[in-house]
């Protein structure tokens, strides 16, 4: 889902718990839009995280696979 799709997420909660005024009796808008939100907002921490520990595992494996004082290989 990404980013995009979490900040979609987040916008489309807000419309809901806030913008929209119509008080249908089968669903809670505010409470609706509140959950959308939280779950937009960990689609976008999920992601965040996720880019991170692949960046630092990508240096990590790249730092111990050729050492800066080795000579290049001989392919």
């Amino acid at each position: 889902m990404g980013i995009g799709g979490g900040i979609f997420l987040i916008a489309l909660g807000a419309v809901l718990a806030f913008a929209i005024q119509v008080d249908p009796w089968w669903i809670d808008l505010q409470a609706t839009g509140v959950i959308v939100m939280l779950a937009g907002g960990a689609v976008v921490l999920v992601t965040l995280w996720y880019w991170h520990d692949r960046r630092r595992r990508a240096s990590a494996a790249s730092q111990s696979r050729f050492p800066s004082d080795a000579p290049p290989p001989d392919v």
